[in-house]
């Protein structure tokens, strides 16, 4: 600040400061500025120099008051510039950390760190967020979820909401929609023309809020993966058994789990031929030949005829050499194997190193 100052009170082509006359002593005198005038001057000077300042982001009543005080400003000398910029920037440098505005803005700041459930009953106690973008939050939610409450609101509310999403998310969410639902939605776009921003915040708000009144799940993945997941680590015989039990209870729940489960079997069908070496480099060797010398059945034979073809003819040579050495394998073993390969493809699948072809049924399903 104390350069800045020496600099604006020489003269041009001077070698000292000019201050000879009581007029100029005057005019390098910072005029006196209150603390919203210098909060003005600061806002100017960072969007002259094309700064990004997220001034949405501060409540209504700051954004009016500082927007007046912009108006009433007028010029100001570059001696008080210097003095206000130099202020600013001492203000900036004795700050250690910045914390978030109340506690939704410490919400979200911790937003992933705390438990769902801490989070959901904060929220409540927090109510509907009076700063910020609540299109913002919506923006991150799942498609699927907000095909449910596009259904649950008005045709033009939901307009509303398909218009101030992301092309690709708005273009996602109307693929979730039953087709009737999602013509009227789009044709009641041609009807927001006359929405005011007012009513375009209000509506985001409300939405928000139904965010933060819905119950947190106490499990991330549907019943029917959940029980998916458990069968494909359980023995053949354990789980066709629970599956036509499943059938004579509920069939619908039954195919889901269907569709949920991988095992050694899908694996000619569900794994693409340039991901088996990705697959190969996570199993044992041994691991690897004891599944597929205890493969039975016409799928498991099927998978271990994809998986030699998709390798190098080196490598496909020594495991059919260590198969017929390997002879005969018990059937506990080659379960034991074979659950192993399916957890490596597994945990790749969600990792997102590879991705499974869905299934004939779900092909289906998805048509």
């Amino acid at each position: 600040m104390q350069e800045t100052t020496a600099l604006i009170q020489m003269a041009p082509g001077a070698s000292a400061p000019v201050a000879d006359s009581e007029e100029t002593q005057a005019r390098l005198i910072p005029r006196a500025l209150n603390s919203r005038e210098k909060a003005a001057v600061v806002v100017r000077l960072l969007l002259n120099e094309g700064a990004d300042l997220a001034l949405e982001e501060l409540p209504d009543d700051l954004q009016e008051r500082l927007t007046h005080q912009l108006g009433r400003m007028g010029l100001v000398d570059r001696v008080t510039l210097a003095a206000v910029a130099g202020e600013f920037a001492d203000a900036l440098d004795s700050v250690g950390l910045a914390f978030p505005h109340g506690l939704a803005g410490a919400l979200d700041a911790v937003n992933g760190k705390i438990a769902p459930a801490t989070a959901a009953r904060l929220r409540k106690v927090a109510g509907v967020r009076q700063i910020g973008d609540p299109w913002q939050r919506l923006r991150e939610v799942p498609p699927e979820d907000l095909a449910g409450i596009a259904q649950a609101e008005s045709t033009e509310v939901a307009a509303v909401m398909l218009s101030k999403l992301d092309t690709p998310k708005a273009a996602q969410l109307l693929g979730q929609l039953p087709g009737p639902v999602a013509r009227r939605i789009t044709y009641a776009v041609s009807k927001t023309a006359n929405v005011t921003p007012e009513a375009v915040e209000r509506i985001g708000w409300s939405l928000a809020a139904q965010l933060d009144q819905r119950p947190t799940p106490a499990f991330q993945d549907g019943p029917d993966e959940r029980v998916g997941a458990i069968l494909n680590q359980s023995a053949a015989a354990t789980r066709d058994g629970l599956l036509t039990a499943l059938d004579e209870e509920d069939e619908d729940f039954a195919n889901a789990v269907r569709q949920s489960i991988f095992t050694f079997a899908h694996i000619a069908n569900r794994i693409m031929p340039r991901d088996v070496p990705v697959v190969l480099r996570g199993i044992e060797q041994p691991v690897l030949v004891t599944a597929l010398a205890g493969a039975s059945g016409e799928d498991e034979n099927a998978s271990v005829d994809f998986l030699l073809s998709n390798m190098s003819t080196r490598m496909a040579d020594n495991l059919r050499e260590e198969i017929t050495e390997r002879g005969k394998v018990k059937q506990t073993e080659a379960e034991e194997a074979m659950a192993n390969i399916v957890g490596v493809i597994r945990a790749l699948t969600d990792e997102g190193a590879i991705t499974l072809i869905e299934s004939e049924d779900e092909t289906e399903d998805g048509n």
